[in-house]
């Protein structure tokens, strides 16, 4: 297997996809804010004085994830038609866990925008919780799955990543 995103003398390039046929392209990822409990309890009371601290970290992850071509040298700019971020709570281990789900219908794959969209999501957490709680942990930011495209689907199988 060979690097797409280098040329013939390894310097890096930009992949030329207009030959490939546009198709419908998904992908969802994750990953996991933990934190202590009472930082937990004080999203899940709304009482943290920067705001509500998911409907924040949602529209950063959506826009993030518009943003991603921005961000990562060498992807394409893409006309996402769905983006999607969920939270859910959990108390063991303490955090929040992310799932994001981007889809088009392009010539090119989701799957940076997704795991973008998750990433900024959680720096969003940490950052509007950093005033009570500085020893939060990111973690396993994954890809979880991806349809579309040449290399057809891709499923992480559970035991991939540890995620709580």
């Amino acid at each position: 297997m060979s690097l797409t995103h280098t040329d013939d003398q390894g310097r890096a390039s930009m992949v030329d996809v207009s030959d490939k046929p546009a198709t419908v392209r998904e992908a969802r990822a994750s990953a996991f804010v933990r934190m202590q409990p009472a930082t937990l309890a004080l999203i899940r009371e709304n009482g943290l004085k920067k705001g509500d601290v998911l409907a924040v970290s949602r529209i950063a992850g959506i826009q993030a994830a518009k943003q991603t071509a921005n961000l990562v040298p060498l992807c394409h700019p893409l006309a996402l038609s769905k983006v999607g971020v969920e939270f859910e709570l959990q108390e063991e281990p303490a955090g929040v866990a992310i799932e994001t789900y981007c889809k088009l219908s392009g010539q090119t794959g989701v799957e940076m925008e997704a795991l973008t969209a998750a990433s900024v999501a959680a720096l969003t957490i940490y950052d509007m919780c950093k005033a009570v709680d500085l020893s939060m942990v990111i973690e396993n930011v994954s890809l979880l799955e991806k349809s579309g495209g040449r290399r057809g689907h891709y499923v992480r199988a559970k035991d991939e990543t540890k995620q709580p």
